[in-house]
């Protein structure tokens, strides 16, 4: 374990990140519990012009190839952009993107490469009615973590979760039409939670 420290100090003195030393998984393991900066995964983010959209043009070709030594994902966009139509009504804002070969705006695209590079997923509650709330979710958590995600009681007094994914629940219409159709599917603790499901805890104290 010396030496694998000892190694990794000397490229990170000779200005190598610890991601770009080629360590095996082994080795950087021994160099977990140290939390190094420069072993963080990375995301890199090319702001161009707006007439560069959608590829970026050569400034995002240079940002590509740094980011390729390190296998790291780029996203490309306009803030003054994304900026611009951040007011702007939806149809009027996704017509506009249209027009640049844009499906949709960059910050959506930014938003699910941070989830993506994190491992992590969103899952939903409702109380039944109009108000919903997203939450985040390690990848492979359970219905039983994710309800420690809500609150601790609910963790702790957990029963079971009603799971339902979120397009089956706008396709019912509301929560009380999916419970008529039978669509919510009754979990148990070690339920791995997927992205995109609504859960209704149901616990006691």
């Amino acid at each position: 374990m010396l030496g694998t420290v000892e190694g990794a100090i000397a490229g990170l003195r000779a200005g190598t990140p610890l991601r770009r030393q080629g360590l095996s998984e082994e080795a950087r393991e021994h160099l977990r519990e140290a939390a190094v900066l420069t072993d963080k995964p990375m995301l890199y983010v090319a702001n161009v012009a707006e007439e560069a959209l959608p590829e970026g043009g050569p400034n995002a070709d240079l940002v590509r190839g740094y980011a390729a030594q390190e296998g790291a994902e780029v996203i490309v966009l306009s803030a003054q952009t994304e900026a611009e139509i951040a007011d702007w009504p939806p149809d009027e804002a996704r017509a506009y993107l249209a027009d640049l070969g844009l499906e949709e705006p960059g910050l959506a695209r930014f938003v699910r490469a941070g989830y993506r590079l994190l491992d992590q997923i969103s899952f939903f509650t409702t109380t039944g009615g109009k108000e919903v709330r997203a939450w985040t979710l390690r990848r492979g958590e359970t219905a039983y973590e994710a309800a420690g995600q809500i609150h601790t009681d609910m963790q702790r007094g957990f029963i079971r979760a009603e799971v339902i994914d979120w397009e089956a629940l706008v396709e019912a219409g509301s929560y009380a039409h999916a419970r008529e159709a039978g669509r919510l599917l009754v979990e148990g603790r070690d339920y791995v939670v997927q992205d995109g499901d609504v859960l209704h805890i149901r616990f006691a104290v």
